[in-house]
């Protein structure tokens, strides 16, 4: 029997490079649909529920992507409603590729530094990935400052991601100006900068003001950087005793990751690879 993967993606036209991972990942039939609300899940989830008998169900599978990562948590919640007791079908949520980007940002921390104890700082931490790289560093023992334009907003994600990972070590910051760069980043060794395209976060003078720093991953692809001195195409590379990886230095794990997850929700029915569960996908990659 064929496998069969139904994009259901927030945006008006379905995402090309999830179509085209999606079939790099030997998926058999590819279903994408556009401009999906919540209104419109039940049918769509129905439509694979009720058509393969029960154990043929881990043949149909659900991608829920888009760029609108908020809209996609939405779709999520929806799908996990329709379901009913054994009648299901896994479930990836990458809106955004915030999941896969997230996961393979901190695996590659983790292949030079032990992340247990780590004092690590993200900026943009509030955003899609950023949030989800600090659920992730937090879950492996980092302590974690999270850090933000609106100081509001990082105590609200703090709280958010403590309700899902116990004991979570989360430190709130506000970074208006440079000087409170500066205070966040001090002792950390580990920065991950997740903000918006062209925007820099961590200026030349304050990396170089950084002595614990032992890692700084850049997810910025578009210049200038958000760490300054980290190339986009930079992959593990020691910079003035820093090892540095860029937006595309990150992406190849990615893609692999990306990948994996597809393959494995063929695996069985029952199955919803969110943040956690992705990086558990990514781990046993690396």
């Amino acid at each position: 029997m064929k496998t069969i993967l139904i994009q259901l993606d927030t945006d008006q036209h379905p995402s090309t490079f999830d179509r085209v991972v999606a079939v790099d990942a030997d998926v058999d039939a590819l279903f994408s649909y556009g401009g999906v609300t919540p209104e419109q899940v039940e049918p769509l989830v129905h439509g694979a529920m009720f058509t393969r008998g029960p154990k043929d169900l881990c043949k149909t599978a659900i991608f829920i992507g888009g760029s609108n990562v908020a809209a996609g948590e939405t779709l999520l919640a929806k799908v996990k409603k329709t379901f009913f007791g054994p009648v299901r079908v896994s479930v990836l949520m990458d809106s955004n590729g915030s999941n896969t980007t997230a996961g393979a940002a901190v695996l590659c921390a983790r292949k030079h530094i032990s992340l247990r104890e780590c004092e690590a700082v993200v900026l943009a931490g509030t955003g899609p990935v950023g949030q989800r790289a600090a659920q992730i560093l937090a879950a492996e023992g980092a302590r974690v400052w999270v850090a933000s334009r609106s100081l509001d907003r990082a105590a609200q994600t703090c709280e958010a991601i403590s309700a899902i990972v116990p004991n979570a070590r989360l430190t709130p910051v506000g970074i208006n100006t440079v000087d409170d760069v500066r205070t966040a980043c001090q002792g950390a060794a580990l920065v991950i900068a997740a903000g918006a395209a062209g925007v820099e976060l961590l200026p030349a003078s304050v990396r170089a003001e950084l002595p614990e720093l032992k890692v700084a991953i850049d997810l910025n692809a578009v210049p200038p950087a958000g760490i300054a001195g980290v190339e986009v195409m930079d992959k593990g590379i020691d910079r003035q005793g820093v090892i540095c990886y860029g937006a595309i230095g990150v992406g190849g794990l990615k893609m692999k990751i990306h990948k994996a997850a597809i393959r494995k929700l063929f695996e069985s029915n029952d199955q919803i690879l969110d943040t956690a569960a992705v990086y558990q996908i990514g781990l046993g990659l690396v």
